[in-house]
């Protein structure tokens, strides 16, 4: 049996991340991986109604859906700078801006462990960068090129990769 292949130095991430930026220059701002991906969050809120005469029961509806934040950390892609243009192009930018052309969406990918197939793909439209952190400067460790970043975002949706049983 062959031994797999190793790629330096994204064997050990299982998740890919894209994201996408219609109103810059460079379309794709980010396209790596990373170490830790928290906040993929959907809540529904929960309506009560009171029915009158009746005190021993209620009625709950569902609600409006909110969403988290998604906090990346410890990351490696292809040209981080990319990342730091959109965040100073947000900052920058007019409020039809920041409505329209500054949101991005976010393609999160998680893959099998042995990186072959796709077995979640999480879909966060709408999304602003709200914190860019480097990592800490220091020429005698293996710097990583992004620390954390977090985007919030206005909807998401799940689709379903093959691979979902497989090991």
């Amino acid at each position: 049996m062959a031994e797999p292949k190793s790629v330096y130095p994204f064997s050990a991430f299982n998740f890919d991340v894209q994201i996408e930026v219609k109103g810059l220059d460079v379309k794709r701002v980010c396209d790596g991986q990373f170490a830790e991906c928290d906040g993929l969050e959907m809540t529904m809120d929960v309506k009560t109604i009171r029915e009158g005469g009746n005190n021993v029961s209620q009625i709950r509806l569902i609600g409006g859906v909110n969403y988290g934040q998604v906090t990346l950390k410890r990351g490696m892609t292809a040209n981080s700078v990319d990342l730091w243009d959109w965040f100073d192009a947000q900052q920058l930018g007019t409020p039809a801006q920041l409505r329209k052309d500054m949101r991005g969406e976010a393609t999160i990918v998680l893959k099998s462990p042995n990186r072959e197939k796709e077995r979640v793909k999480f879909i966060l439209r709408k999304c602003l960068l709200t914190k860019l952190k480097a990592p800490a400067l220091n020429a005698k460790d293996g710097i990583i090129a992004i620390e954390e970043l977090q985007l919030t975002y206005e909807s998401m949706s799940i689709e379903r990769g093959g691979g979902l049983a497989d090991a």
